[in-house]
């Protein structure tokens, strides 16, 4: 899985995906935890469109009420007929989730201590987990927007980070972006692989990305692993 994640700023979200006369403005975050707001882009009426919704998909037939189980990650296994995603994938309703880098947890020897890992790409500074959104109307009539992204089976790297579940996010190749967002089911499914080992760079980082209120760029510098 990935619970946590570094977003960019708007400026370079406009720059790397083409977006204009966007009206949103932020910082880059470096700790994104779930149920915040994060930046996507989707297409809206054959446009890009960049918008930032909830992480964590609140399904449409929920009632904009978030569901107990977690929705951060959508597995590719089951993401076309869980029930929470079969409707947004069915649908197309597929985005880019911006990202610069995230963050895994490596487990000890001893089992009881963990150690977070940063992981970015040396081939885009700023790339893209294949995302779902989906658009769930509260009891009250306001619609609540929301998005999740898909985790695989890991690569190498990946397997000994997260070597105790063995997956990674869906991260797109920059060639692979459109295909995603609006190719056929077919094309979209076939962008789904894991990224390439070579192309990915990891050092453990600070215990400090483990509380969510901490968010500076102190986070990203590598620590000596214990």
């Amino acid at each position: 899985m990935c619970g946590r994640y570094v977003s960019p700023d708007e400026a370079s979200i406009e720059r790397e995906f083409n977006l204009v006369h966007m009206e949103w403005q932020f910082p880059s975050s470096f700790n994104v935890a779930p149920t915040e707001e994060v930046p996507i882009v989707r297409l809206r009426k054959g446009e890009r469109q960049g918008i930032r919704l909830r992480w964590g998909l609140i399904p449409y037939f929920a009632q904009g009420v978030a569901p107990k189980y977690s929705t951060i990650n959508a597995r590719i296994e089951t993401a076309q007929t869980a029930a929470s995603y079969r409707g947004p994938w069915s649908r197309g309703q597929r985005c880019l989730v911006v990202a610069q880098g995230f963050y895994e947890w490596q487990t000890q020897s001893d089992s009881k201590s963990r150690v977070p890992y940063y992981i970015h790409l040396n081939d885009q500074e700023v790339f893209a987990f294949a995302g779902l959104w989906d658009a769930s109307k509260t009891a009250q009539g306001t619609w609540v927007e929301s998005c999740v992204h898909l985790t695989m089976p890991a690569n190498h790297l990946l397997t000994e980070i997260h070597n105790t579940q063995h997956r990674m996010p869906a991260i797109l190749a920059r060639e692979d972006r459109e295909a995603w967002l609006s190719g056929s089911p077919e094309e979209a499914w076939a962008t789904l692989k894991p990224y390439p080992d070579e192309h990915m760079v990891a050092w453990p980082v600070s215990s400090r990305v483990n509380k969510p209120a901490n968010d500076d760029a102190q986070l990203i510098e590598p620590v000596h692993a214990a």
